[in-house]
């Protein structure tokens, strides 16, 4: 069976810390694939305010994003108390969207924990439709 594999831009351009919560472990006792998405979801939100946004649903007016696709690969246990650390990168932009690539490692050992990827399409929630990406989006992401 082939396997997903992601390679990471050559830069991260934000990075946080969270703590492993016990609503994030599964029946193993380890942190669930699910979970991960959450995770990758939260490092994405806080990317957006450090850059001023107020969340990923306002972007720009009623411009704000969807994840179009996501694909994880999953490296090792993480358990309760924890502390991970998301590293965040940048890949291609195109009109209506782009990509974020999510290195998550365990900040007590370094241990690799994730590594993930989205696209990101950019949405208009009052129309419900794609929308090009926001002006002053790209111009933040540009200066990254």
């Amino acid at each position: 069976m082939a396997r997903i594999h992601i390679n990471f831009p050559d830069k991260f351009i934000f990075s946080t810390e969270l703590p492993v919560r016990v609503s994030d472990l599964n029946y193993g006792g380890h942190v669930g694939n699910d979970a991960i998405l959450t995770i990758m979801q939260e490092a994405r939100t806080q990317f957006y305010r450090s850059m001023g946004f107020e969340s990923e649903l306002k972007l720009e007016g009623l411009i704000g994003q969807v994840v179009a696709d996501a694909a994880v690969v999953y490296k090792s246990e993480s358990f309760f108390g924890d502390v991970l650390r998301i590293e965040i990168a940048l890949g291609e932009i195109h009109k209506y969207g782009f990509d974020l690539f999510y290195k998550i490692t365990n900040s007590a050992t370094g241990k690799d924990v994730a590594h993930g990827k989205t696209g990101i399409i950019c949405f208009d929630y009052e129309n419900r439709k794609m929308a090009l990406v926001p002006e002053s989006l790209q111009k933040k992401l540009a200066a990254l």
